[in-house]
């Protein structure tokens, strides 16, 4: 299954790129589907590319979803990482990593 995750973008960056932060994991994305985001809004993300401007409401009742629903997602939404380690990969694999978050 495919997931689009709602990030809020933290940074603009040149290329059309930005980064984002989705639960608390950042990784830059690319904004050539949609130019006119920026700084502060919520974007749906789907394989590095932010594919839709969200609302915050509508960007939260999904996250809150998937949060209610963890076998959905199995291993999409990264979890906090216990003191010490290091941010979970959200890179390679079938889920959020194939979003290319």
């Amino acid at each position: 299954m495919c997931l689009a995750i709602p990030a809020r973008i933290t940074e603009l960056k040149d290329d059309h790129m930005a980064t984002v932060d989705i639960l608390g994991v950042t990784r830059d994305i690319s904004l050539d589907l949609t130019p006119q985001a920026g700084v502060g809004n919520f974007v749906l993300v789907h394989a590095g590319f932010a594919i839709e401007v969200v609302d915050e409401q509508y960007a939260q009742e999904t996250i809150d979803l998937i949060k209610q629903f963890p076998e959905l997602a199995m291993d999409d939404v990264p979890q906090a990482a216990p003191q010490g380690a290091s941010a979970p990969s959200l890179g390679g694999g079938g889920s959020l990593g194939s979003l290319g978050l």
